[in-house]
C-alpha cells in the first residue's frame, strides 16, 4: 500500500473519530467535566502519549528559528481551536457542531487567498457564501429549547471559531511537517498547548469530582483523549505529510453524514428542517469552494 493510500485511510480515520466525537464528548460536558477542563485533560493525555511514543521516533532538535512558529501554531490548533470547540458544543448540539466544523476548508480557502495569495474564482466565491449562509441560517434560526443546549446561538459561533483555528492551524503546520517527523512535531504542540491551557483550565479541572464518575464516562473521556485527540492529530500530520492541507480539510465533508447519523442513532440529538437546509448550504458551498474548475480542453 502507498503512503498517499494510507494518508488517505489516515485523514478518514481521523474524520471519522471526530464524527463520532461530537456526540460522545456532549454526553460529558457540563455534568461530569466542564469543557475548559477537559480540554487539559485532552492535552495533557495526548502530549504523556506523544512523548512516550516518540521513542519510535528519530531523535530531532527543533531549530530556533521554527519556535515562533510551533508556538503559533500551538496556539492555533490545540488551544483556540479546542477551547473554542468544546464549549461551542456545550452550549450547541452535536448535530450543528457536525455541520458547522465543515466550514474549515471555505476558511482555508480564505486564509490561502489571505497569505500565499491564491486566486478565488467566482466558484470558490458562490461557494464561500453559499457555506456561510447555511452557518448564519443554523446561529439565527438553528435555536431550540433544550436542557443540554444553553445558548445554541453562542455555541454556533464558538463552533465556527473553532473551525476558523482549525484551518488556520493546516496552513501554518505544513511547513513544520515538511521538516520534521509527526511524532517529534506532535509532542512539542501538545507541551506548548499544556502550558498556555495551564491557567485558563485549571479551575475547571481542579472542580471534577473524580469519585462520582461512573465507567462509561470514563470510557467517554478516555475515546476523547485517545482517539479524537492523540490519534486525529497524529492521523492528520501524517496525512499531510503526502496531501495538500485543503485535501486533508476536505475529509470534513463526511463529518455531517457520520455524525448525524450517530446522533440520531444514539437518541442523542434530532433533525429539524432548519438543521436539514443548513447541512446542504455549508455542504454545497464547501464542495464549491474547495472543488478544482474543470478546465476546458483545447
Amino acid at each position: 500500500m502507498s503512503r498517499r493510500t494510507l494518508a488517505l485511510f489516515a485523514a478518514l480515520g481521523a474524520t471519522t473519530i471526530y464524527a463520532l466525537n461530537h456526540t460522545i464528548a456532549k454526553g460529558v460536558m457540563p455534568n461530569y467535566v466542564q469543557p475548559f477542563g477537559f480540554i487539559m485533560l485532552r492535552v495533557t493525555g495526548a502530549a504523556v502519549l506523544f512523548w512516550i511514543f516518540s521513542v519510535l521516533g528519530p531523535k530531532e532538535k527543533i531549530a530556533k528559528r521554527d519556535w515562533g512558529r510551533l508556538a503559533i501554531c500551538s496556539i492555533f490548533g490545540m488551544v483556540i481551536n479546542m477551547l473554542a470547540f468544546f464549549k461551542g458544543l456545550q452550549l450547541s448540539t452535536p448535530i450543528n457542531s457536525s455541520v458547522l466544523v465543515t466550514i474549515t476548508p471555505i476558511i482555508v480557502v480564505i486564509l490561502s487567498a489571505v497569505w500565499i495569495q491564491e486566486k478565488i474564482t467566482w466558484q470558490k466565491a458562490c461557494g464561500i457564501l453559499m457555506g456561510f449562509v447555511g452557518a448564519i441560517l443554523l446561529i439565527l434560526m438553528g435555536a431550540e429549547s433544550r436542557q443540554d443546549a444553553p445558548n445554541i446561538p453562542l455555541g454556533n459561533i464558538l463552533l465556527i471559531v473553532n473551525a476558523t483555528a482549525y484551518g488556520t492551524y493546516l496552513i501554518l503546520v505544513k511547513k513544520l511537517i515538511e521538516k520534521y517527523h509527526p511524532l517529534t512535531l506532535m509532542k512539542w504542540l501538545f507541551t506548548i498547548a499544556v502550558i498556555v491551557n495551564f491557567p485558563i483550565t485549571f479551575t475547571e479541572v481542579a472542580a471534577i469530582k473524580w469519585s462520582s464518575i461512573p465507567p462509561e464516562i470514563y470510557a467517554s473521556i478516555a475515546f476523547v483523549v485517545i482517539g479524537t485527540t492523540f490519534l486525529t492529530y497524529l492521523f492528520n500530520v501524517f496525512a499531510l505529510t503526502q496531501l495538500k492541507a485543503s485535501s486533508v480539510s476536505a475529509f470534513t465533508y463526511l463529518q455531517p453524514l457520520i455524525g448525524i447519523l450517530f446522533a440520531l442513532g444514539t437518541g442523542k440529538d434530532s433533525l429539524s428542517a432548519i438543521k436539514m437546509a443548513a447541512a446542504l448550504l455549508v455542504l454545497a458551498g464547501v464542495y464549491l469552494a474547495s472543488r478544482k474548475p474543470i478546465r476546458a480542453k483545447a
